[in-house]
This record gives structure tokens, C-alpha cells and sequence, in this order.
């Protein structure tokens, strides 16, 4: 079954077949994978109020328990003051509070209110769903392989 990265890869072996392009085969791909899921996630997190890096602090909060601010945004990869504007977010709606750490009362310490933890318990179910569902059309096999495949190149590009 061609694809769009198939026609782009004829081009190419046309146009320079003296280069090999098909690594494009997969990049090419999985761009398109993640921008099609980049949509999806925002378009899903929309219907249930949140933004996707919402979405991402709830869950991390649900998954480790209560948190320093400077944690999560090392967790989540952003930078402190990103992660201050959402925690601002998330506290205004309520799902999120920050009390003082009772070890260092300079530092705060954020968790999920009761109403927070409900809103992720319910999305968290509904995304496992879809997640499940986008990749049913792999085999376990083809599953487990992508999964090592993806692994690999993710080494490569932090060893690079």
C-alpha cells in the first residue's frame, strides 16, 4: 500500500539517484505520525478542557504523587517558568494546589485536588482506549518491534 512518503521517495530516486534517501522512509513517516498524533492529542484534550500540557502534568502528578515544581519541569522537559504558568493554569481551574514543603517552607510542593484526580482518572481510561485502539491495527510482534526499533533510534539521537 504507497503512501505520500512512497511518491516523495519515487521523486527523489528520479531526481538524485545518485543519494540514498530511503532513512526518509522512516523519518518522513514518523513525522507525519507525530504530527497526526500532536492533533489528536490537542483536539481530545480540548474536548476535555485541558491542554495537552495539562494533560501531561495531571498525569505525572497521578503517576508519582505530589511534586516539587522544579521535578515535574525536569520530568516534562520545560523550563521552570513555563512550568509556573501552567501549575497557575491548573491551580485557577482547580485541579492542581501547591502547598509549602514542610521539609523546606521556601519550597512548594504541587498535587492533584480530589476534582483533579477525577478529571485524569476519566481521560487517563479514555486515552488508554484510544491508544489501544490506534494500535490494534499492529500485531503484538509488529508492536514489539517498533517498540525496539523506536528505542534504538531514540538511543542513537541522545548518544548523538
Amino acid at each position: 500500500m504507497d503512501d505520500a512518503i512512497d511518491g516523495i521517495l519515487e521523486q527523489w530516486r528520479r531526481e538524485r539517484p545518485d543519494l540514498d534517501l530511503s532513512a526518509l522512509g522512516v523519518f518522513g513517516r514518523i513525522m507525519q505520525l507525530s504530527a497526526g498524533l500532536t492533533a489528536f492529542m490537542e483536539r481530545w484534550c480540548a474536548a476535555h478542557g485541558m491542554r495537552a500540557g495539562e494533560f501531561d502534568v495531571l498525569t505525572a502528578l497521578r503517576r508519582a504523587g505530589p511534586a516539587m515544581p522544579s521535578d515535574l519541569a525536569d520530568a516534562l522537559m520545560m523550563s521552570r517558568s513555563g512550568m509556573t504558568k501552567r501549575l497557575d493554569g491548573l491551580e485557577a481551574t482547580g485541579l492542581v494546589e501547591r502547598t509549602l514543603d514542610p521539609a523546606d517552607r521556601r519550597s512548594f510542593v504541587v498535587a492533584l485536588t480530589e476534582r483533579g484526580r477525577e478529571l485524569i482518572d476519566e481521560a487517563l481510561t479514555e486515552h488508554a482506549a484510544n491508544m489501544q485502539r490506534m494500535a490494534a491495527v499492529l500485531s503484538v510482534r509488529e508492536r514489539a518491534a517498533m517498540e525496539k526499533s523506536l528505542r534504538a533510534l531514540l538511543a542513537a539521537d541522545d548518544a548523538g
